[in-house]
Formats: C-alpha cells, sequence, structure tokens
C-alpha cells in the first residue's frame, strides 16, 4: 500500500537509450517494474539521475504514458520531475502528470537565474500551482543548488508549505549538506522531507524525514526498503549491518559517477549493452568497468 502521506524509498529512474539515442522504451519499462518489485515506494522518472535536462517535453510525455500504459505501472507510484526553467514547461509537464493520475511531481526552482530570490522563486511556485489548477498536484520541491545555481531555503520552503499545505508538501535536499536538511525539517514541519542519499536515511528518519530519494535506489531498492522498515518499526536488530551495507554500496557508487557508473553496472548485470548508452555531454562508461563496480560492492 501506498501511504496518503509521501514518505518511503523513491527511486529517481535512470533513463535508458537505445544506440540510436532514442529513448529505449522497452528497457526501461522493465527497469521501473524491477526497482518497484525490489522495494521502492515510488518511482521519479527524469529527475537528475534520469538525465532529464536531456530530454525534451514530448519525450516525458510520451515516455510516462508508455510506463503506465505499456508496462502497467501504476501511475500513483510515480512523481516525475517536471520542473523547468520556463514556467509554460513545467505547467504543461506538471498538468500531464496530473491528468495521468500521477502521485505528485518533482520541481527545480528556475535554475539559470541565479540571483533569483526568494520573493521571485515564490512568485514562480504561486503561478505554477495557480496554472496547473484543480485538480491540485502534490508537489515536491528539489534543492540541489550545485547543479541549478539556485535553491529552496529553509525559509522559502516553509513559507511555499504554509501557503499552499495540500500542495507543496514535499522537500527533496539533494544539497549533501545535512545542516540544511536539518534547518528545513526544522523550519517546515509540514513538509514530507528526503535527503537524496541513503546515508542519512537512518540519521534523518531520527529527526523527522519522510524517506529517502536516492539515485541506489535504482540498483539497491531491496536493502534500502529493508532499512527504512526497520526505522519505521523501531527494530535495532541488524539495523547497524544494513546501514552499513547500504552507505558502503553508495560509496562505491558515488565515487564512479553515479550516473554512468549504475548504467555500465546494470550492462554488465543484464548483458544489454544499450545500458551504456548516456546523453552527451555524459561520456559513456565500459561494460567491464561496469564488472570492477559489481566486485567492489562484493568486498
Amino acid at each position: 500500500m501506498v501511504s496518503d502521506r509521501v514518505e518511503g524509498v523513491i527511486a529517481p529512474l535512470l533513463t535508458a537509450f537505445d544506440d540510436d539515442g532514442s529513448i529505449a522504451e522497452d528497457l526501461y519499462g522493465d527497469h521501473a517494474r524491477q526497482v518497484l518489485a525490489e522495494g521502492a515506494h515510488y518511482l521519479s522518472p527524469f529527475g537528475t539521475t534520469g538525465e532529464a535536462l536531456s530530454v525534451s517535453v514530448a519525450e516525458r510525455r510520451a515516455t510516462l504514458e508508455s510506463l503506465i500504459h505499456r508496462h502497467g505501472v501504476d501511475a500513483a507510484r510515480l512523481m516525475p520531475g517536471t520542473g523547468l526553467c520556463n514556467l509554460e514547461e513545467t505547467v504543461e509537464l506538471t498538468r500531464h502528470a496530473v491528468a495521468i493520475g500521477c502521485a505528485g511531481v518533482m520541481v527545480l526552482p528556475p535554475f539559470f537565474y541565479t540571483a533569483a530570490s526568494d520573493d521571485g522563486l515564490f512568485v514562480y511556485m504561486a503561478r505554477l500551482v495557480e496554472r496547473v489548477g484543480n485538480p491540485s498536484p502534490r508537489i515536491c520541491i528539489y534543492h540541489i543548488p550545485q547543479n541549478a545555481g539556485v535553491g529552496f531555503s529553509p525559509a522559502l520552503s516553509a513559507r511555499l508549505n504554509e501557503a499552499f499545505p495540500d500542495v507543496v508538501v514535499a522537500y527533496k535536499d539533494s544539497s549533501g549538506d545535512w545542516s540544511n536538511t536539518a534547518a528545513v525539517l526544522a523550519a517546515a514541519p509540514g513538509l514530507a522531507v528526503f535527503p537524496a542519499s541513503e546515508s542519512l536515511l537512518r540519521m534523518g528518519m531520527a529527526q523527522g524525514a519522510a524517506g529517502c530519494i536516492s539515485a541506489t535506489c535504482n540498483l539497491n531498492s531491496g536493502a534500502i526498503r529493508a532499512l527504512f522498515d526497520r526505522i519505521k518499526r523501531g527494530q535495532d536488530q541488524g539495523a547497524d549491518e544494513l546501514d552499513d551495507s547500504v552507505k558502503q554500496f553508495r560509496s562505491v557508487f558515488q565515487s564512479a559517477g553515479l550516473i554512468e557508473g549504475m548504467k555500465a553496472y546494470l550492462a554488465d548485470r543484464s548483458a544489454d549493452l544499450r545500458w551504456l548508452n548516456v546523453r552527451p555531454p555524459l561520456l559513456p562508461q565500459t561494460r567491464e568497468q561496469g564488472r570492477l563496480l559489481a566486485d567492489a560492492i562484493k568486498v
């Protein structure tokens, strides 16, 4: 069962590409089903891990519909990324996600405008909510300032949740700065807050976080879900070992380059070399590099 509150283990889904650069919908759909079967509560297509800013609006729409109608993925377990720099396309993608029944959306701030103030970002989000209209989406605001150049501060996050309590309901913190995560938890208790790494899952949930949204959920959702479930039940037995295991797994891929490294690992594991494909400016790794990663996580 998926809770009414957004919580749990969320996988920002890798995007599979065919050799001609188009989205490999068969591989993508199979991977989505596998990640859910292994334990993820939700999938988040077209986030940073999914090379979203290298994927067109039309491709995003068509691929989401394929996940649901061709591959049988429950729309209520999808939280696609919809945030773009221009409001028009953010509205279009968000409306589409609502129309096909997605559980929510993940919205970047309007990046590139690095001098944007909290007031300017508030207006952008308020206009998004107004333009999408009813039924309203559930929005997870996505804080990744090292990539976007601008972010959702704790004060702005609280302001958005207070203004739109049934719409702006969650916060993904990909800053890597625990002090920011803690500040959002304190400033905006109405938000479901998600650190972007399972290495912070245990500490985060102890302080009120709702789970994690982590790239390595693509490969290790079963173990991460098991850790989440132990924490929710207050079950300490075995939690230390499981926590150490998921941290070690994460560190292997973090150091290898998350997107390219995970794809190389999947190419080796599945023997489907299409997993090596990325879109420029990223460059692919090799199947042999994937095999080295597989060996490293067995140590």
